[in-house]
């Protein structure tokens, strides 16, 4: 069974950095590619970052480009999510998200596992 567990979130000043992790069981996951996405209150939820199967390729959505990096260590079957120079607009719960395969996507169709989230809340 796909197991995948967000950790690392909390409180933090604008411009501060957070590492979101996610804990992944159950599968092999450097055969998939993995995202994450975030949703805001009363907002659809909304792609951030992808990596592919294999880690040589990483999409970003566009409000956070430059500001957050995904990457993943496959012997920990870990991905991670290090956010900097954070804004209060980044507040939001954030979900780790296996893929449908190992290509890429940047929206939610592509896939197919969601972790339970972890919130992220940036104070001005």
């Amino acid at each position: 069974q796909v197991h995948l567990v967000e950790s690392g979130g909390g409180l933090v000043q604008a411009g501060g950095s957070l590492r979101l992790s996610c804990a992944t069981s159950g599968f092999i996951a450097s055969t998939y590619a993995m995202g994450w996405f975030r949703q805001a209150p009363g907002k659809v939820r909304e792609f951030v970052a992808g990596i592919s199967a294999s880690g040589d390729t990483a999409y970003y959505g566009d409000s956070v480009k430059g500001r957050f990096t995904i990457s993943r260590d496959s012997a920990k079957n870990t991905v991670y999510l290090q956010m900097n120079s954070l804004y209060p607009e980044d507040t939001a719960v954030y979900y780790c998200a296996k893929g449908r395969g190992s290509g890429l996507g940047t929206t939610s169709t592509s896939f197919g596992s969601w972790g339970q989230g972890t919130q992220v809340t940036v104070s001005s």
